[in-house]
């Protein structure tokens, strides 16, 4: 993946320790929108996700704790359930049952291309 290509990511994490998951929790608001407590969705370019990625490193047990970056496919198929956990603002951009992007309420349709 070239440097300035973004792609979307889902982080999930499993934190056995209740300070070291608040301090993972915080990290990863400033990252991405959480969808579930530990599940989380953000578009990154590579540097942007190694940095994410270390600040994770730093925060984590390795030995006790799991964290999951997945590079979602550009063509990605979700199904949901019940409310949503996006914060006011933050969107996905679907074209049929097809994940395209997302993106918060400033953009248009045309800053929106596929991941």
């Amino acid at each position: 993946m070239p440097d300035r290509e973004q792609r979307l990511y889902l982080v999930c994490y499993d934190i056995a320790d209740p300070r070291r998951l608040r301090r993972v929790h915080r990290c990863m608001l400033d990252w991405a929108s959480p969808v579930q407590y530990s599940v989380f969705i953000g578009k990154f370019d590579r540097r942007e996700r190694e940095a994410m990625t270390a600040e994770l490193e730093e925060l984590i047990n390795p030995a006790r704790d799991d964290v999951r970056i997945y590079s979602l496919p550009s063509k990605t198929r979700v199904l949901g359930y019940g409310r949503s956990w996006f914060p006011d603002g933050i969107q996905l951009v679907w074209k049929g049952n097809d994940l395209l992007d997302l993106r918060d309420d400033g953009e248009t349709d045309d800053d929106v291309r596929s991941a």
